[in-house]
C-alpha cells in the first residue's frame, strides 16, 4: 500500500505559489509581494542573528554521518544508554542535602553535582553529604566560582577515602568562568597541577568549560558556542606549554551547556559544539575517536520564572528533551521553584521525573540523535558552527578568551544581544507565557520554598532572567495591594457592544493583568458614566476599548469628558481611528507590539504605586 500514492509530490514552486497567495490576499493591486520578500517576512531571526527559515529541503550534498564518528555531530559516543541524571545540590544544610542526595539516587538519579561557594555548600562538607555515595557508580561532579580548589580537593579527598580508583566525575576548575562571573583576571598556571592530580582517576575530568554563566548573562547562542570553543582552546593551548599534551587535555575537559526552551536552537547547538570541537581536535592531530566532546546540559536559569512558576516545569521539559535528543552525556533539570529559592523535596522530585520520564518512557534515552538528517536540524546545526567559528576566529584575534574577557569584548557582545532581547520581551515579541502573556489572575507567589543564603556580589558580566522586568511590576502591584487592601485599578471604559469592543476589551484586560492591575469595566457607557465609574474606583487613568467605527462616532465625547476631570486618556488601538482632536485628549494607545513593560511601569507610577 502507498499511503501519498494518490497525490502528486509537491515542488518548490508549488508551495511558493500558496505562500504567496496567502500573504497577497488583501494587498492592493500593485502592491503584492515577490517571492523573495514573502520568504524574507516568514524567516525568523533570533536575537544574535540566527535565522530560521520557513521551509527547509534537503540538499543535494547533505552528509548525515554516524553517531560515534568525526566529527561526531550526531554524538560523541556511539551507545545508545540514557544520559547521567545528576541533579544539582546547593544547600549548606548538611543533614538536609545528604538526604536529598540519597532521595536523588535512590528514585532514578543515577549521578551528582554539588555547588561549593559563600552562597552554596561548604567545601569541608562536601565528604560528609556523599556519605554512603558510590562514586563508581554514581558520578560526582563539583563546581564553584570563587573556591574552586577547595571544592576539587574536597572530592579528591572523598575519592581518596573510597579507595576506589574507578571513582568518577568532574573537578570543576575552570578559572574562565570566574574571571567572566567576578571580573578578575583569568589565572590559569595550575590547570596542569588538576590535571596530575585527576590522573589518578581515568573517569574523571579536572576541567570544566561552563558557559552557563553567560546564558545567565542572556548571551545568544552564537555566542555561547563560540565562547565555550574559544575557552576550551586557550586550555589546550595553556596545558601545553606545562607539558600536558592536547590529546590528554581533550580527555580532561567537561563542557557544561545551557538548554533552552527553544528546542530547535538548544538542539542544534548541542550537536554545533561537538563538531566545532571535533575540527579543534583535528587540527591540534587529537586522535579521531578523542576529539569527542562530553557535555553536561543544564536547563537555563535565566528562562526560569517567579511569576506561575509551574509553567517552567513546560520550559523544562523542553529544555531537558532537547539535550537528550541533542545527545549529552551528563543532565541537570533546574525544578521550578529554582527562582525563589533553594527546592524543596517536591520540586525536586519533579524536576528529576522529567528526566526519567523523556529518558525511560519516551525513549529519548535510547535514540542515538534522532535528529540526524531533519533538515532544518542539520541546516541550524551547519549555520550555528559556521557563525561560532567566525566568532571564535574574532576572539582569537584579540588575543584568546582570557583577553576577550579582560579587555571587555565579552561584555560588550553580551549586552548587544541582551539589550535586543530586553526589547523583545518588553514588547512581546519573545511571549513568557504566564509572566508577559496570558497572565493567571490573583495568582499567589509559592511560599513553599527554602530561602537562599545571601548571594556575594561580583564586578562580572552579570544577571538577566528573562522574566525579571516583569515580575517587578507585578511585586510593586501585590506591595500595594497588600497595604491599601486593594489592587491598583483603572477604569476600563468599553464602547458601544460586546461585538464592537470584545477582542480590545479581552487584550486590555490581559495585558493589565500582566501588571498586576486591576480594572473597574463599565459597558456601553456614556461620558458622564464614565467619569463616575472613575470616582468611584478612586482612580485616575481611564482607557477606552472599541471598535474603529464606534470610535469615530463615541471616542472623542468620552475622552474630552474624562480629561475635563482631570483624568488620563488611553486609547485600545490608534489614535487615527477617532479623527481629529485626538491627540488633545488621548495620552497613549495602547496595542500589540507595544512596549508593554515601560506602559505598565508608567501605569503604576501614575496610580502612585510605589517603586
Amino acid at each position: 500500500m502507498v499511503l501519498a500514492g494518490d497525490f502528486e509530490t509537491p515542488t518548490m514552486q508549488d508551495w511558493d505559489r500558496e505562500v504567496l497567495k496567502a500573504l497577497n490576499k488583501r494587498r492592493a493591486p500593485g502592491t503584492e509581494l515577490t517571492i523573495e520578500q514573502a520568504r524574507k517576512r516568514l524567516t525568523y531571526v533570533g536575537v544574535d542573528g540566527v535565522e530560521i527559515d520557513p521551509l527547509y529541503v534537503l540538499p543535494d550534498d547533505q552528509v548525515v554521518g554516524t553517531p560515534g564518528v568525526t566529527p561526531f555531530t550526531r554524538g560523541s559516543d556511539p551507545a545508545t544508554l540514557p544520559w547521567v541524571v545528576a541533579q544539582l545540590h546547593e544547600d549548606p544544610d548538611v543533614a538536609r542535602t545528604t538526604a536529598a542526595i540519597h532521595d536523588e539516587l535512590h528514585a532514578g538519579g543515577t549521578g551528582v553535582w554539588l555547588r561549593v561557594d559563600t552562597d552554596a555548600m561548604s567545601a569541608q562538607d562536601v565528604g560528609k553529604v556523599l556519605t554512603g555515595v558510590k562514586p563508581d557508580i554514581a558520578p560526582v561532579c563539583v563546581s564553584s566560582i570563587t573556591q574552586q580548589s577547595e571544592a576539587a580537593d574536597a572530592l579528591l579527598n572523598f575519592f581518596a577515602g573510597e579507595a576506589n580508583d574507578q571513582a568518577a566525575g568532574n573537578l570543576g576548575i575552570d578559572p574562565m568562568a570566574q574571571a567572566a562571573v567576578t571580573g578578575e583576571a583569568a589565572d590559569l598556571s595550575g590547570l596542569s597541577q588538576w590535571v596530575r592530580k585527576a590522573g589518578s582517576y581515568p573517569n574523571c575530568r579536572a576541567l570544566t568549560v561552563d558557559v552557563t554563566p553567560y546564558d545567565n548573562a542572556s548571551c545568544g547562542d552564537i555566542d555561547q558556542l563560540a565562547f565555550a570553543i574559544a575557552t576550551g582552546i586557550e586550555y589546550v593551548r595553556e596545558l601545553d606549554e606545562q607539558g600536558v599534551d592536547a590529546e590528554e587535555a581533550f580527555d580532561q575537559i567537561l563542557f557544561r551547556v545551557a538548554v533552552t526552551a527553544d528546542e530547535f536552537l538548544s538542539i542544534s547547538r548541542v550537536r554545533a559544539l561537538r563538531r566545532l570541537w571535533a575540527r579543534v581536535g583535528e587540527v591540534l592531530n587529537v586522535p579521531e575517536a578523542k576529539r569527542g566532546a562530553m557535555q553536561h546540559a543544564v536547563t537555563s536559569w535565566r528562562i526560569m520564572s517567579k511569576d506561575d512558576p509551574w509553567v517552567n516545569l513546560l520550559r523544562t521539559t523542553v529544555g531537558a528533551f532537547s539535550a537528550g535528543v541533542g545527545g549529552v552525556e551528563i543532565m541537570t533539570v533546574l525544578p521550578h521553584d529554582t527562582a525563589y529559592g533553594l527546592p524543596t523535596k517536591f520540586s525536586r522530585r519533579i524536576a528529576r521525573n522529567i528526566q526519567l520520564v523523556n529518558g525511560e518512557e519516551a525513549h529519548v534515552g535510547r535514540v542515538k540523535d534522532p535528529a540526524g538528517g531533519a533538515w532544518t536540524f542539520e541546516a541550524l546545526t551547519e549555520q550555528l558552527a559556521e557563525k561560532a567559528w567566525a566568532r571564535v576566529q574574532e576572539i582569537e584575534a584579540l588575543g584568546g578568551m582570557s583577553a576577550a574577557l579582560a579587555g571587555g569584548k565579552v561584555a560588550e557582545w553580551i549586552k548587544e544581544t541582551c539589550d535586543e532581547r530586553c526589547a523583545r520581551l518588553a514588547t512581546r515579541k519573545i511571549p513568557l507565557t504566564g509572566v508577559s502573556m496570558f497572565p493567571k489572575e490573583d495568582e499567589a507567589p509559592l511560599t513553599d520554598f527554602i530561602p537562599r543564603p545571601a548571594a556575594p556580589t561580583y564586578g562580572g558580566i552579570g544577571v538577566c532572567r528573562d522574566s525579571a522586568a516583569f515580575e517587578v511590576l507585578r511585586d510593586r502591584a501585590r506591595t500595594y495591594e497588600k497595604k491599601n487592601k486593594t489592587k491598583p485599578t483603572v477604569v476600563l471604559a468599553c464602547l458601544g457592544d460586546r461585538r464592537d469592543f470584545g477582542a480590545r476589551e479581552q487584550f486590555t484586560q490581559n495585558l493589565l493583568l500582566v501588571g498586576g492591575i486591576g480594572f473597574a469595566q463599565i459597558e456601553g457607557p456614556t461620558p458622564q458614566q464614565i467619569v463616575d465609574e472613575a470616582k468611584k474606583a478612586g482612580t485616575s487613568m481611564v482607557i477606552l476599548a472599541s471598535s474603529a467605527s464606534v470610535y469615530a462616532e463615541q471616542a472623542l465625547d468620552a475622552a474630552k469628558a474624562a480629561k475635563d476631570a482631570g483624568l488620563t486618556v488611553w486609547l485600545a488601538g490608534k489614535k487615527t481611528e477617532i479623527g481629529d482632536g485626538a491627540d488633545a485628549v488621548i495620552d497613549g494607545e495602547i496595542f500589540d507590539g507595544m512596549d508593554v513593560v515601560a506602559f505598565l511601569g508608567d501605569t503604576l507610577d501614575s496610580l502612585g504605586v510605589a517603586k
